[in-house]
């Protein structure tokens, strides 16, 4: 990825987590009432949590989180 595709991916993941914040927020207050709704709050998380991975990670490359297709892959010291 370029890095101008980088910071564009940056902006937009930034735009994302702003907008769905704030219904975030309004879901939490309405799965008090409705808790049927967790599921629909926990999805927006979800989706916040990954565009803020998109903002913060960009910089690994798939080779930092994909196993290597010619042996095993690393454990976790």
């Amino acid at each position: 990825m370029s890095q101008s595709d980088a910071d564009r991916t940056r902006v937009l993941a930034q735009n994302l987590v702003e907008i769905l914040t704030s219904y975030e927020e309004e879901l939490m207050a309405l799965e008090r009432e409705v808790p049927a709704m967790g599921q629909l709050r926990r999805a927006v998380g979800i989706t916040i949590a990954e565009a803020c991975y998109l903002i913060t990670d960009q910089e690994l490359g798939q080779a930092e989180w994909v196993p290597p297709a010619d042996g095993p892959s690393r454990q976790a010291s």
